[in-house]
């Protein structure tokens, strides 16, 4: 069984699925995500620094995060919960504020695998521009870093 990150971009559509399995039991790897704490050590490239701003992980609750890199430039995204049931998906919004007005629905899923756990996000855009948009930009070596470092963080635990 893999442990690299796997994404998915279909020509014409409007969503990217990424598929990582991680060596943790369904649980931990549920609380390290949701886990305010936890975030800084494993979101985004190691060469930014993460803070939570905000980390309600309830439905209807708000997350924001900053980054900052070494010249003190900061990167802000947030979104809403829409959906969390423990261990087993989170459904919420994501935005990157420094291009407003895109919002993403992400839903990521735990699938339990007997004692491994398989973590699957599936993004929708607002259009297939908006879609393309991404994937022409840095997310696949981000979203490969940050699945990594919490490869790193639950190896740990």
């Amino acid at each position: 069984m893999t442990t690299a990150t796997s994404f998915t971009v279909e020509a014409a559509r409007q969503d990217i699925v990424i598929t990582r399995v991680f060596d943790a039991l369904c649980e931990l790897v549920f609380k390290t995500f949701t886990d305010p704490a936890a975030i800084p050590h494993w979101w985004g490239p190691r060469r930014l620094t993460t803070t939570v701003d905000v980390m309600e992980v309830r439905p209807g609750g708000r997350w924001r995060y900053v980054q900052r890199d070494s010249d003190g430039s900061e990167y802000a995204f947030h979104g809403v919960y829409h959906e969390v049931v423990a261990p087993e998906r989170v459904v919420s919004t994501f935005e990157f504020e420094g291009v407003p007005g895109h919002v993403v629905l992400d839903t990521v899923t735990f699938e339990d695998l007997q004692g491994k756990t398989r973590v699957t996000t599936r993004s929708v855009f607002q259009s297939v521009e908006d879609r393309d948009e991404m994937v022409h930009s840095r997310m696949q070596s981000g979203a490969t870093e940050s699945w990594e470092r919490m490869a790193e963080l639950l190896a740990r635990a």
